[in-house]
């Protein structure tokens, strides 16, 4: 087996990858003592997040939290996994409000592509251009093998308002909910949140379609998509992550 000794394993892995951890920036727990103006915003968010969790009877807060991003179809996935189980629930979908570029990976700087891909959460940053961000660590392993040696870009954010050059804009208050979670399970020792970011929903008719259409004249982004959709299969299937390896030409493969 000729795969790369840094395996990309969710979540243990990433220990071997984080090359770019920014975990000092400051998360929503530091923001907790009286005295933070920004406090009210943040508890604002977790009262309207308890309820709904009361709603759909999910234990707060969640022990896990596991993100997927759909770029065609516009959707992020917020599952959660509670203390003691082990299998994730899907708790919300947040509406992606713009979308840059087209299918397929980011492989420069300034080619406006959302990146697709196997990432986790590596930045908290709550004075952020855009309300409030999360960084994912793009470029990752694989990314570093593939994109362009010299000007790969970088600065990929789940943010809010609506503004898109390649990263994941859900506006203003879901990023506060999104922002809350990211803290409250990064507190109970998650340190990297997975984010899988998939071209399109590979079990939406429609969807499928749409890939099938866009890179039917480009073998390499179809081998790509179907080289992602391991992933999605095996969670869609089991409700756990899969473990994903890079291979040393930069591959995913999902074992």
């Amino acid at each position: 087996m000729n795969t790369w000794v840094s395996k990309f394993v969710f979540p243990l892995v990433l220990l071997l990858t984080a090359t770019n951890v920014s975990f000092s920036q400051t998360s929503y727990v530091n923001y907790k003592s009286p005295g933070k103006p920004i406090i009210s915003l943040f508890t604002k968010a977790e009262d309207s997040l308890k309820k709904q969790f009361e709603e759909k009877k999910l234990q707060w807060p969640p022990e896990e939290l596991y993100l997927r991003s759909f770029k065609f179809d516009r959707q992020l996935e917020v599952w959660i996994k509670e203390e003691g189980k082990s299998a994730f629930k899907l708790f919300k979908t947040y509406k992606v409000c713009m979308q840059s570029g087209t299918m397929g990976p980011k492989r420069m700087e300034g080619d406006y592509q959302v990146p697709e891909g196997f990432y986790y959460i590596n930045e908290f940053n709550p004075n952020s251009n855009y309300h409030l961000a999360l960084g994912l660590n793009y470029p990752n392993a694989s990314d570093k093998l593939l994109s362009d040696s010299i000007r790969p870009g970088n600065s990929i954010y789940i943010h809010g308002s609506c503004v898109s050059t390649g990263c994941i804009p859900i506006t203003d208050f879901p990023i506060e909910e999104l922002y809350v979670m990211a803290s409250e399970v990064k507190e109970l020792g998650q340190d990297f949140i997975p984010v899988h970011v998939f071209p399109v929903r590979y079990n939406v008719k429609k969807s499928l379609e749409y890939l099938a259409e866009a890179t039917k004249e480009n073998q390499p982004l179809q081998t790509f998509a179907v080289s992602l959709r391991g992933a999605f299969d095996y969670f869609e299937a089991k409700k756990q992550l899969p473990v994903i390896l890079i291979n040393k030409k930069g591959q995913y493969i999902v074992n």
